[in-house]
């Protein structure tokens, strides 16, 4: 059994800043890509960031330079550091894990959280 727990949302002012945290726990044998997601209502759910297990980052062009995506191998956690937040960042937030749960390939499988959400609003 696979978990992942997030927390870190709320509310915000515009311009302001939160840090969202993305702990993995269970049965993992390794973990591959772990990043987030959103989706703001009404929207489709859309890639913000990614990490690779290497450390490689991607992100959505609305975020680059406002957001940093990293991550604690050994905590088994990802971390999405927002700056200069702005009205259209609200949404709920999902974390995710592309990971094993044995040596075996075929184990291989995305796990999601529950989301967390967050509100950039005066």
């Amino acid at each position: 059994q696979v978990q992942l727990v997030e927390s870190g949302g709320g509310l915000v002012q515009p311009g302001g800043s939160l840090r969202l945290s993305c702990a993995a726990s269970g049965s993992i044998f390794s973990i591959n890509g772990m990043g987030w997601y959103r989706q703001a209502p009404g929207k489709e759910r859309e890639l913000v960031a990614v990490i690779t297990n290497g450390g490689s980052t991607n992100y959505a062009d609305s975020v680059k330079g406002r957001f940093t995506i990293s991550r604690d191998n050994d905590k088994k956690t990802v971390y999405l550091q927002m700056n200069s937040l702005k009205p259209e960042d609200t949404a709920v937030y999902y974390c995710f894990a592309d990971l094993n749960t044995s040596w075996d390939t075929m184990s291989r499988n995305t796990y999601w959280g529950q989301g967390t959400q967050v509100t950039v609003s005066s």
